[in-house]
């Protein structure tokens, strides 16, 4: 099936020559992929020559604004009604042609955004879904992981139908095991919000709760999504990045040392489960459309593979229906 992905150009740490060249890229990679390009519309047909990409295959929409990492979210949304952010979702939700969009930019204004074009209802909170690589050889899917720094009980027992149900419709697992992201196992353990949070899950039968999740195990396998407040998640998601990429370098260091070429094997195979810039971005839950964050440091790499998971969505048809996220 064709799919027409809209494209944030702008705020990516390295600029829009990035994002173009992983347009390029995804073109070339994937036959069934066009894209809307919302930016500066003079940069964009530049950087589009430059890098050969076929115009035949692309449309742009002009956006002279950008909402920075600076600005405050809900003004900027509201003040800068030409940025890249707040065109593309307009197109997104005006445009049936349109199935998802990818952007780099400003989480917070990212969530306002989405909850103003695409918000399912009013009940539903929206929150970033990041697949992590698992000890089992899948994913854990961790909800939130930045979208919601303060969030109530309530919300994390929302986020548990979110993440169950996208990991249905995009990856097949029929009822995904529910981990709630604690200090300790033990029923009990954790601050406030676990605490109040823990009866919610434990009562819902819909829900397939497994329990306390401590950060030592989040990855081991034992849960399939991993739910926590975007503060906790978010640190979840850097302190895993972070990890591996100090894991990694030292491998590497010992490697090269050694002259090992099994050891410098092994610090690429890695790099491919833990190079999380690559691998594409988080998935924002709960709104009408897919609409995935890359990381503000988002590469070419991470461009095709955030297209690669919007394909994935698209053909098992993972659209987010307000009946399917509701708790």
């Amino acid at each position: 099936m064709k799919v027409t992905v809209v494209i944030d150009t702008k705020g990516t740490d390295k600029g829009v020559e990035t994002v173009i060249k992983g347009v390029s890229m995804a073109l070339q990679k994937f036959s069934d992929v066009n894209y809307l390009l919302v930016g500066d519309k003079k940069c964009i047909r530049e950087l589009c020559m430059a890098y050969a990409v076929p115009f035949a295959r692309i449309d742009i929409l002009d956006a002279p604004q950008e909402i920075t990492n600076y600005d405050n979210p809900l003004e900027a949304v509201l003040q800068k009604r030409d940025s890249s952010m707040v065109r593309a979702l307009e197109a997104l939700s005006e445009r049936e042609d349109l199935f998802g969009l990818l952007s780099a930019g400003n989480t917070g204004a990212l969530l306002v955004s989405a909850m103003r074009y695409l918000r399912i209802d009013a009940g539903c909170r929206p929150a970033l879904a990041a697949l992590l690589p698992s000890e089992s050889g899948g994913f854990v899917c961790v909800v939130d992981t930045g979208a919601n720094v303060d969030s109530t009980p309530q919300m994390l027992h929302h986020f548990a139908h979110l993440g169950s149900a996208f990991m249905k419709e995009a990856y097949g697992i029929e009822k995904a095991r529910i981990g709630l992201l604690s200090v300790g196992a033990e029923k009990g353990k954790g601050n406030k919000l676990v605490k109040e949070t823990y009866p919610l899950l434990e009562g819902d039968a819909s829900l397939r709760f497994v329990g306390n999740v401590e950060g030592t195990s989040a990855l081991s396998g034992v849960c399939d999504v991993l739910v926590c407040d975007g503060f906790a998640g978010n640190q979840v998601l850097k302190m895993t990045e972070g990890a591996a990429k100090r894991v990694i370098k030292d491998v590497i260091r010992y490697a090269k040392k050694n002259q090992s070429e099994e050891v410098a094997a092994l610090a690429k195979h890695l790099f491919s489960i833990y190079d999380m810039e690559s691998r594409g971005g988080a998935n924002l839950l709960g709104v009408r459309k897919p609409v995935i964050k890359m990381h503000g440091s988002a590469n070419e790499k991470t461009v095709v593979n955030s297209t690669e998971m919007l394909i994935h969505i698209a053909k098992h048809k993972a659209i987010f229906d307000a009946e399917k996220y509701k708790s």
